[in-house]
Order: structure tokens, then sequence, then C-alpha cells
């Protein structure tokens, strides 16, 4: 299947356009891929681990937050599960008043440590399958806890994001970062819970991230009829939600040496009032 393949057009970058944003914030222009650091964040010590199955497969998750408070399923980057996806998930967890965090490990343990591994790896993955780990992680949380759930993702993620608000009927709300499917994988038309999406000014992963995609995004949102908001941020590229230590040194080895925290906390700031509205609301 060659869903969400545009992202592999990484190697041949294009500048995107400057356009009227909806935010506000500066960050500096990034450019080549280089292979990250390996390194792994503390805080992996705060996860549960637990097994969840659907059809004839099991799968590992990683769990943090409090029980019966409502549920976010956290998908990764084209990493797999690592330092970074576990920071996000466990801010998202810390969060007021907070919620329950877990990530479905779509990889089955497989990392990747340079940029051909992950695009390896993203090449293998089962699509349609990864929505079905979705589905399983959503009814998880559900059937343990949590009597709402959204989901939120990063990258790879993020398309993965949206394409649940389409083909995950469970799902109660959803927040996507620098993201979006491809038509084969779902049509953000057919959105059926509410999306919040954000983007880069600057991000240059053409059909896939960039200010192009946010904007079609945007559009088959309106048609959905579902609540939706889309924020591009004036002058960041892609990843920007990616602050831990661990992750700016990766972003640096890859070229990308923006650092804004304003972005950052803003993103954060949305995601939070939106999560929050959906999922904290009888």
């Amino acid at each position: 299947m060659a869903a969400l393949r545009l992202l592999l057009r990484v190697r041949t970058l294009a500048a995107s356009p400057a356009s009227a944003p909806l935010s506000h914030v500066a960050c500096r222009r990034v450019s080549a891929l280089r292979p990250p650091v390996r390194s792994m964040a503390a805080a992996s010590d705060a996860f549960q681990k637990v097994q969840i199955h659907r059809d004839d497969t099991t799968f590992d998750a990683y769990v943090v937050g409090k029980e019966n408070a409502p549920g976010i399923v956290v998908l990764q980057e084209w990493w797999g599960v690592d330092f970074e996806v576990k920071n996000h998930a466990l801010h998202i967890s810390q969060m007021n008043p907070g919620f329950r965090a877990l990530i479905p490990d779509l990889y089955r343990g497989k990392v990747g440590l340079d940029v051909a591994e992950a695009q390896h790896l993203m090449d293998g993955l089962d699509w349609q399958g990864a929505v079905k780990d979705i589905r399983a992680s959503v009814n998880w949380l559900k059937a343990n806890g949590s009597s709402k759930v959204g989901v939120t993702g990063y990258c790879m993620g993020g398309a993965l994001s949206i394409a649940s608000a389409v083909l995950v009927p469970e799902v109660d709300a959803v927040v996507a970062f620098y993201g979006v499917p491809s038509s084969e994988l779902a049509d953000p038309s057919q959105a059926k819970a509410p999306v919040q999406a954000h983007f880069g000014e600057l991000d240059n992963f053409v059909g896939f991230s960039d200010i192009t995609a946010a904007k079609s995004l945007e559009e088959k949102l309106k048609r959905s009829g579902v609540p939706y908001e889309v924020h591009i941020y004036p002058g960041c590229a892609h990843a920007f939600m990616n602050a831990s230590p661990d992750g700016i040194k990766r972003r640096k080895a890859m070229g990308m040496d923006d650092e804004n925290p304003a972005a950052t906390e803003l993103a954060w700031s949305r995601f939070r009032s939106w999560m929050g509205a959906y999922l904290l609301s009888p």
C-alpha cells in the first residue's frame, strides 16, 4: 500500500511559500536530514506496559496517568516508540486535570535509530492494521476506566490520528501534529470526530505536512461538518513539538536548529483546550 508515501519526498524538499497564518510564532528555517543520536528518556520508568488484543494479533502498549481519567492514544513518529513520543505522552498525562495516555507499539518493538531505518519501518507498516491497533487501543482505554478517549499523534502519527477521526467511530476527539493521511487511507472530509491540527509554515514535507497539505486538510474538514481547527505556525518547520533536550539534539543532527518554546507552549495550550472541551464534558 502506498499510503503516506508522500512523506518520503523529504529527499526532494522544496521550501513552502509564506502565507497568512492563524497563529504568530517565530522559528528559524530548517533544512537537510542526518541520522539522529541514540537516547532514551528517564521518564520511561513511569509507564506501565500492557498487552492489547485485536483480531488474531497482540501488541504492546505503554500507559501512563491516572486511572479513570479521560484517555488519549498517543501515536508515534516514524521512529517508533522512542524517547520523544514517551515524553509527549508523559506531558499529556501531567496536564491539569490530567489524562491517561496510551502509546500503542505500531512497529512491534522496532525503533529506527537513523533516517534510513525509520523510512524502512514506515515503508513496511500495514496502515490499515495500524488503524485497527488504534481502535483496539481506544477500546482498551474505554474498557479500563476512561469514559471518553481522544487520539493524538506526530508526523506519521499525526496522519494516523486524522485517519482515526474518519475510520474509528469510538474516537471522541483528535489533535494531529504535522501529518495528513493519503487519500488511499482516509478522506478527512468524512471525519466523524472533532479535529484540531497543527502545522509549521516552513514544513517542507511536500504533500504530507507542508502548508499546501494543511490548507487542503482545512478545506476537507470544512466539508466534513465536524468541529475543526487548523493552526499554522509562521517561521516553524516540521517536528517543532520535539522540544526535549534529546529531541532538540536529534533535530539539530538532522539540520533543524530552531528552538521556540513559545510555539510549543501555544500548541500544547490549544491541545489542552481542545481535548478538555471534548473529553472532560459530560
